[in-house]
């Protein structure tokens, strides 16, 4: 039996509470008690609820930070249902805000905390680098404001008409936010750049997260007191807001992009398959160029490759570029293997205009014609001069390993073109699948507060499943060996408690 479904809050309650453990009194959170609160409390018992975001916020600011936008109200009607006013507040504007909390695979190297390193299905793939490991649906390479920028429509061959039958769904529901605020988003995505190349997954997450948040504000930020009680807005992010919009600039990312270390490494880890560690290596060898590592024998040949078309992987793709090799995609599938179900997710997914690559996920409805599915595509696709390079190449339904998912990371080009783009498929287990798209779709910040969310509750949540988590006899996290049976993405979000969410409305 599933376990209640609870709403994560912070709260003061009238009625005495048992004795407490000790705590400090000098501390971030003194005089305050935790509690999960059971869907339909009565709100007459509460004084005070705050959405777990406020937590998660506190921490990373090292300080309380203001609770208005972070208040929950609880509303009568068939039982007490607890909304979030900021929410109410802003309907279409602030997503950011649902109760729960906040993480993913991460750069298409999959920019991976080491602690989300243990759930990839690359562990036992091929040597790769620690944080370059494939990357999650939504990242990019590239800054983020190019990442934004639609790419001019290039012509070149069309795909034959007659088979733009599903990639997705919801393909015509696309994200356009008023992004009024490119000045300050475009500088917070190159930090993110930088951090990530530095290894500091907590600095660049932060900014990450920020992004959204501005960039659908339907108004231009001309004081910082206009985005103060917004989520992800802590007291140093406010600074570098008032920062950019009184001086046009930030301090910060000039003194990133003038030191040689930084302006280094953080190049080098832009490069497919490079991280933190090696970029920093090849700094200490002196390195300092693009050019300098052309005859550097440490390289692995994923790297070189990286290396080779770094410019052309940087590229964003058009969305209607991507729509129409989605649909040579599913042609090319259907001669392989009748029946099987292909989906470009992504960015392109949640319905993003340009994509950094393709995330393609595949599965066949009848739970078996999946296995050894992927070595004769990916052949098919070479034959036909579409797959040009291989990354990552990885067979494990056949053997029945880690949960049956196969994976291939490589280069592909558009009909009639050399330009390299790179793509990803990932083949999972009809059973499994559900959580295959939810990770793969993203955005970061909404797989993140998944993770939080399920763990909340006792449970790990990876693409593979979720799983009830375990403790190891050092105290180390893991997880059980056996999956909830959830076999659509909604039947995940309900059992976890967080809201519905259509693909196009993840871009939080």
């Amino acid at each position: 039996m599933a376990p209640r479904r609870s709403t994560p809050a912070i709260t003061n309650k009238t009625k005495k509470k048992a004795k407490s453990p000790p705590s400090d009194p000098q501390g971030m959170f003194s005089g305050m008690v935790v509690h999960l609160i059971e869907s339909g409390v009565q709100a007459r018992r509460l004084q005070i609820v705050l959405s777990y975001q406020w937590l998660e916020d506190s921490l990373r600011e090292g300080k309380k930070v203001l609770e208005e936008s972070y208040i929950l109200s609880l509303e009568r009607g068939g039982g007490d249902k607890i909304s979030n006013t900021a929410e109410e507040t802003f309907p279409k504007l602030l997503n950011d805000v649902h109760s729960g909390a906040s993480e993913t695979l991460q750069q298409k190297r999959i920019r991976i905390s080491p602690m989300d390193l243990a759930d990839t299905n690359l562990k036992n793939t091929v040597k790769l680098e620690e944080n370059a490991v494939p990357e999650s649906p939504d990242s990019s390479s590239g800054s983020y404001g190019s990442m934004h920028s639609l790419s001019p429509e290039i012509t070149g061959p069309s795909i034959d008409a007659q088979h733009k039958t599903v990639l997705t769904s919801d393909s015509a529901l696309l994200y356009s936010p008023p992004d009024l605020n490119r000045n300050i988003t475009e500088i917070f995505g190159r930090l993110i750049n930088i951090y990530r190349a530095l290894g500091d997954d907590w600095r660049s997450f932060s900014y990450h997260k920020a992004i959204p948040v501005i960039e659908k504000l339907p108004f231009k930020i001309e004081s910082v007191e206009q985005v103060k009680h917004l989520p992800g807005i802590g007291k140093s992010m406010q600074d570098h807001i008032q920062e950019i919009v009184t001086t046009g600039k930030l301090s910060k990312l000039e003194h990133f992009e003038t030191d040689e270390k930084v302006k280094t490494i953080s190049l080098f880890g832009e490069i497919w398959g490079i991280g933190p560690a090696t970029a920093l290596k090849l700094y200490e060898k002196g390195h300092r160029t693009l050019d300098d590592l052309k005859n550097e024998e440490s390289l692995t040949n994923a790297q070189r490759l990286g290396l080779k078309y770094f410019d052309d992987i940087r590229k964003r793709i058009p969305r209607h570029e991507v729509e129409e090799m989605g649909h040579l995609l599913k042609k090319a599938g259907d001669d392989v293997l009748p029946g099987v179900e292909i989906v470009c997710g992504g960015s392109y997914r949640r319905g993003k205009a340009s994509c950094g690559d393709l995330d393609i996920l595949i599965t066949h409805p009848d739970g078996k014609s999946h296995v050894g599915f992927l070595p004769q595509y990916v052949k098919h696709l070479k034959d036909m001069k579409f797959l040009r390079e291989d990354l990552v190449f990885s067979v494990h339904s056949e053997e029945g390993t880690d949960s049956g998912v196969d994976t291939y990371f490589g280069l592909c080009t558009y009909p009639g073109r050399e330009l390299r783009h790179r793509i990803d498929f990932k083949v999972y287990p009809r059973d499994i699948h559900a959580f295959g798209l939810i990770a793969w779709t993203g955005n970061d910040v909404l797989n993140r507060r998944l993770r939080i969310l399920a763990e909340s509750k006792g449970f790990r949540l990876d693409d593979t499943g979720l799983f009830p988590a375990t403790r190891g006899s050092g105290g180390q996290r893991g997880k059980g060996s056996a999956s909830l049976k959830l076999r659509t993405e909604k039947e995940v979000f309900d059992f976890l408690g967080f809201p519905w969410l259509e693909p196009h409305e993840r871009n939080l």
